[in-house]
């Protein structure tokens, strides 16, 4: 077997959808309802990672922050929201065994560079349709 880079199965910051570490919670509530996803990263405008929201994350955030209705999460940032667990990124140098390590406790891991700058996503899905292939091809 070759050695397989992570590159292989990244997703392009340019077609991944993330939220604004500015964003307020409608506006994250908003795009994660338009997207489908239960869980976005979170960018500066920078492009660098900050972390990872989810909807577990929102639904708890509404429930303490906006006690006087829904109209208020217009006021609070995203940024005041606790996370549950961010899922960690890893280094666009990193090797597939910590790939798959941080794949087996997240459903995508987060990319970076060396300055932080998020270059995209790589999900667990990505990783077993390949494994699921090459899996075929060996019994063929």
């Amino acid at each position: 077997m070759s050695i397989l880079n992570l590159l292989f199965f990244l997703t392009p910051k340019a077609t991944c959808t993330y939220l604004y570490d500015d964003f307020t919670m409608r506006q994250a509530l908003e795009k994660m309802e338009q997207c489908g996803f239960s869980a976005l990263p979170i960018l500066t405008r920078n492009g660098q990672y900050r972390g990872t929201l989810t909807e577990g994350d929102l639904l708890w955030a509404v429930k303490n922050l906006c006690r006087d209705g829904l109209q208020t999460a217009e006021d609070h940032n995203i940024m005041e929201i606790a996370h549950r667990r961010d899922n960690e990124p890893v280094s666009v140098t990193a090797d597939m065994k910590s790939l798959l390590l941080k794949a087996s406790d997240q459903n995508f891991v987060p990319v970076v560079d060396d300055k932080n700058d998020f270059i995209g996503i790589v999900t667990r899905r990505a990783i077993m349709r390949y494994w699921l292939k090459t899996l075929e091809e060996e019994t063929l």
